[in-house]
């Protein structure tokens, strides 16, 4: 049984993705389908079985897919995804977006004063 976890980015209208750990596979494509089966083409090239498999966007830009090749176990689901590799590429695009909405919420106070 293999299990594959990846980062996926979107930049412009590619999505891009890349293994977290224990692997180097590797690929993009036009839309978040393709990509994810581009992902499965190249987990099962490594092993066969049933394949399992989950999507889930953390940000409109990020996400993370998770391929099970066989076994009968399911993906996580994306609240028990725990990867810390995971969790240190998507934080820093997390904490841009809090700074700037706590800018903007400055400049509006002002306008109440």
């Amino acid at each position: 049984m293999g299990v594959y976890m990846f980062v996926c980015r979107k930049s412009g209208s590619e999505w891009s993705a890349k293994q977290t750990s224990g692997g180097d596979i590797e690929a993009s494509a036009s839309s978040a389908y393709d990509l994810q089966r581009k992902l499965v083409q190249a987990a099962l090239s490594g092993d066969s079985g049933v394949v399992s498999s989950a999507f889930n966007l953390v940000t409109p830009s990020s996400a993370v897919f998770e391929v099970i090749v066989g076994g009968n176990a399911a993906p996580a689901a994306a609240s028990s995804v725990n990867d810390g590799v995971v969790a240190a590429s998507v934080a820093p695009a997390v904490e841009e977006k809090k700074e700037e909405l706590e800018e903007s919420d400055d400049d509006i106070s002002d306008l109440f004063r």
